[in-house]
């Protein structure tokens, strides 16, 4: 789908999650425009909405990180075209088990990265919550 703010020649594609929070909020798991694709604020739910390793962040990170490989398959890329990870984390004091997540599946691919102690997510459940920008030949 293209947009007026799009540059010519130029398209934008967007992938959805298919949760209701979407059409709610305004947003899309991911947005490619050219050969740059942004993947929204990424939790630990599955396929059906329901959290994922509750009380675990590396479970949660590893989930969160599989929910953005698959939305990056939706445009035709993957996690080796990911430059930049944020991870966002309730409790800084799980760094080694988000961080060994992470390195589980970027270690190869080493994205530039920062990881951000916040106050809450949108779920209480929810401990860590990953966003990821990829970059492919367009």
């Amino acid at each position: 789908m293209s947009r007026p703010d799009t540059p010519p020649n130029v398209t934008r594609q967007t992938v959805s999650s298919g949760t209701q929070w979407e059409e709610e909020v305004g947003y899309s798991r991911a947005v490619r425009v050219g050969d740059r694709i942004e993947v929204s604020g990424t939790t630990a739910t599955d396929e059906a909405g329901e959290i994922v390793g509750i009380g675990d962040p590396y479970a949660q990170a590893s989930q969160a990180i599989e929910n953005i490989e698959s939305a990056l398959a939706d445009v035709d890329a993957a996690l080796t075209d990911v430059v930049r990870t944020r991870m966002f984390v309730t409790d800084v004091d799980h760094y080694d088990a988000v961080g060994r997540a992470h390195g589980e599946a970027f270690g190869e691919i080493r994205p530039a990265t920062s990881m951000y102690e916040v106050s809450a997510l949108v779920e209480p459940e929810l401990l860590v919550e990953i966003e990821a920008t990829a970059i492919v030949a367009d």
